[in-house]
């Protein structure tokens, strides 16, 4: 019975019915079609914060407008009602426009010639904001509600609302609350204060009015007109929020706000670098960057920088650059990237974290740990400091002096460049040039082209790379990429140097003294690691280094490339350094070291402080090394040795001694060119007697060691699912005057025992071994041995 009157009922107004689904589905298409969104049509700003959301620059658009899009969900909803309540109290309901609003405008303006009146809805505003409309004429203002009309068919109230509020006039080329909030209270603005938020309610409606400003400080404005409007809306404000009524004695402080002047300019070179990483690898525009900088620690660095330079300006030193690296996240905490960014003289504006100049000695401590992870050699090995020649390349030392035989330690610490070429023309796979690229160091020549010259300088390499390699060297020789962007992801890494290579290059850096001026009161008893430069021509002087947990270099130079005498690392960039580390020590920035275990393959070895090889009984001064099992090159000493002296005629005996009145003396039997660096430094060494009438056999010799164990062609057989807790004894018999014997398996050292004590040794696996043991004499002896392996 009730389907015919339905069907009636259809049937009269099914024209209707189908009109309203047809206008239903048009607004429903309107809607869910495709279409851009808001936030694109207009530029936007960019916001870049340190790492605790302090503002460093906010950016201009493109269309030279201070414009930072801000999501509604983050602007502060006291901002948001404030807006509606001044605005547009109709907003959610009305379709665009308000017609009693348009009526009322109209009627002040054209028939009681009041003031101009618009009755815009915040609809009508944006979109008289994003079409550029003049609407102070009727054909104008029929433009805007067309256009108004057209926002509200194709986007929801919400995103209109969050357009407007990001889009608004506040003052000179002030658009949007996110920036208003950053521009005149520092906030951002989703933690406006309930002054602050109505303050910025009332601006759009008349903003070059109402900032006019009054009598202000350099870093603040006063505008009466403003606050008396602010003041009036929240009188509003406490109808629907009577509990705001306890706020009333904020309302009676003078009203101040930032001046657009004094907007941050922080961190300058860093944040240009962000900005451009972004315009190259970003699809989309960031409104807010966060980046790793400390503007603490920016600020610090800024300020020793700036008191250095202008302390030592009588030395021609005008320009000088500095980064800071925590080593524990790879973050860039500071970068200062010129003395004076606005000092054009000095072409400020340049980033000298990015220019690639030459590093001088600041990479000898990479050819050090190649050399002990190649098995070139240890910290205590004694290098050659004399004069040489490469094949064509002869380098000389910067002092031009020669200091003869030096530990690798003291080579490395007192940069001398004849070991340190040395060292590299024994690497091999990576060579030194292998091993930068490797770390990513760009735009380098071929290999040919340096030659050995790479190694004092001859290459370039950027203060950022640099800072990478001695933060792969604090981080035990993992190398990590460096990061600016608090967003960029923390990676793996890729290893370079063996954990015990790195941790003796850090030992020795280490063991490199503070220069006497930049020595304060107190010297602080945390470890630094350090190590200069000073390119060709006195352009560069360099210092980097770790302390605790960053990595911080510096660099003093000129970026025209002109060179100063006082551009000496140690002399112009070490002070600086040190003075920084110092100010951050004063300052009670946390310095603590961060954990790092001893490495499991690493051993302390006795040696003989004269050669660094293994001590005999003739050795006078003994002292220990880092040893690496199986890498690091050791031999038993031959530089001090004894010879029999026949006390007649003070010279060498010849045997048999007996019956002859003899005496042992012990010699130090230096190569030929190191007799002559003594002899030229003022301290010739004495000279072993020799007798031609012995033919030589004036040495003492006495029996060498002879191994009981291994036997002699015997094969071992071990059981593979038990070769890890296998092993082999060695032992040997040896002279009287013998105290200790040294092990050797495939010219590996491998410990050392007392004569007639075992000593045990793990095979890495099937094959034949040459064992050798060497007595503390220099005597040895040596055989084959094999292995096999059974299930």
């Amino acid at each position: 019975m009730l389907l015919k009157p339905l069907a009636r009922w259809i049937s009269r107004w099914q024209n209707w019915l189908v009109a309203a689904a047809i206008f239903i589905a048009v607004l429903a298409g309107c809607r869910l079609w495709p279409h851009p969104p808001l936030r694109g049509w207009l530029p936007s700003s960019t916001a870049v914060y340190d790492d605790k959301g302090r503002l460093l620059r906010l950016t201009l658009a493109s269309d030279q407008q201070y414009r930072l899009w801000v999501p509604l969900q983050d602007i502060s909803p006291q901002l948001v009602d404030g807006v509606l309540l001044h605005e547009d109290r109709w907003y959610r309901w009305h379709p665009g426009f308000n017609p009693y609003g348009l009526l009322r405008g109209a009627w002040m303006t054209y028939v009681r010639h009041g003031s101009p009146q618009g009755g815009s809805t915040i609809t009508m505003q944006l979109a008289r904001l994003l079409w550029g409309l003049n609407t102070r004429t009727p054909m104008g203002k029929l433009r805007q509600i067309g256009r108004a009309l057209q926002l509200e068919l194709f986007y929801s109230k919400h995103r209109i609302l969050e357009a407007y509020l990001n889009d608004a006039p506040y003052g000179a080329n002030v658009q949007g609350v996110g920036t208003a909030s950053l521009v005149y209270f520092r906030e951002p603005a989703s933690q406006l204060t309930l002054p602050e938020a109505l303050t910025l309610a009332v601006i759009p409606q008349d903003p070059s009015r109402r900032l006019q400003a009054g009598q202000g400080t350099n870093n603040a404005l006063i505008s009466n007109g403003l606050a008396d409007a602010r003041n009036r809306l929240y009188q509003a404000w406490l109808v629907a929020h009577p509990h705001d009524a306890s706020l009333k004695p904020l309302f009676a402080l003078p009203l101040t706000l930032k001046p657009l002047s004094r907007m941050p300019f922080e961190a300058p070179h860093a944040v240009e670098q962000v900005l451009t990483t972004q315009q190259i690898n970003a699809d989309e525009h960031d409104a807010a960057l966060s980046t790793t900088i400390d503007l603490d620690l920016q600020h610090s660095l800024e300020r020793q920088l700036a008191l250095y330079v202008k302390r030592n300006a009588s030395r021609g030193i005008r320009n000088a650059a500095a980064l800071l690296v925590d080593t524990r996240d790879m973050g860039i905490k500071a970068m200062v990237g010129s003395a004076d960014y606005r000092d054009a003289s000095i072409q400020g504006q340049v980033n000298g974290t990015l220019a690639k100049r030459s590093p001088g000695s600041t990479l000898k401590p990479f050819i050090y740990g190649l050399g002990f992870d190649q098995g070139v050699l240890q910290p205590q090995t004694v290098l050659r400091d004399v004069p040489t020649a490469f094949g064509p390349y002869t380098p000389e030392n910067f002092d031009g002096n020669f200091l003869g035989p030096i530990t690798a330690t003291q080579a490395l610490i007192r940069s001398r460049n004849i070991p340190a070429v040395w060292v590299a023309s024994q690497l091999h796979q990576p060579s030194l040039y292998d091993f930068l690229q490797q770390a990513g160091v760009s735009r380098m020549a071929s290999e040919q082209h340096y030659g050995l010259s790479l190694v004092l300088g001859g290459g370039e390499v950027s203060m950022q790379e640099l800072a990478g390699l001695y933060a792969m060297l604090a981080n035990r020789g993992v190398l990590r990429p460096l990061r600016l962007r608090a967003g960029d992801p923390q990676v793996e890494g890729t290893r370079l140097l063996s954990e015990e290579a790195s941790f003796m290059v850090m030992d020795i850096l280490r063991q490199n003294p503070r220069p006497d001026d930049a020595v304060g009161m107190q010297p602080m008893r945390m470890p630094v690691y350090w190590k200069t430069g000073t390119s060709w021509a006195f352009r560069d002087a360099w210092t980097a280094g770790s302390f605790g947990p960053y990595v911080l270099v510096v660099w003093v130079g000129n970026f025209d490339g002109s060179g100063n005498p006082a551009f000496v690392g140690v002399d112009a960039a070490a002070p600086l350094f040190f003075q920084t580390i110092d100010a951050l020590h004063a300052e009670h920035v946390p310095m603590d070291e961060p954990i790092r275990h001893m490495p499991a393959n690493l051993k302390r070895v006795q040696i003989c402080l004269a050669s660094g090889n293994l001590p005999t009984e003739w050795c006078p001064q003994k002292g220990m090394t880092w040893f690496i099992p199986g890498k690091s090159p050791i031999r038993v000493d031959d530089i001090y040795r004894p010879v029999v002296i026949d006390d007649a005629t003070g010279s060498a005996a010849c045997p048999p001694f007996d019956g002859k009145r003899t005496h042992v003396e012990v010699y130090e039997f230096w190569p030929s060119d190191l007799q002559r660096v003594f002899t030229q430094a003022g301290m010739p060494r004495r000279r072993p007697p020799t007798n031609p009438a012995c033919n030589g056999s004036e040495r003492v010799d006495g029996m060498p060691p002879r191994m009981t164990s291994p036997l002699r062609g015997s094969t071992y057989t071990l059981r593979l699912k038990q070769l890890s807790e296998e092993r082999i004894p060695f032992t040997a018999t040896s002279d009287a005057d013998v105290r200790a014997l040294y092990w050797f398996v495939d010219d590996a050292y491998i410990g050392r025992s007392a004569p007639n004590e075992l000593l045990y040794w793990q095979p890495r696996g099937a094959g034949q071994y040459n064992i050798r043991v060497v007595d503390d004499h220099g005597r040895a002896d040596q055989r084959l041995m094999d292995v096999t392996l059974v299930e």
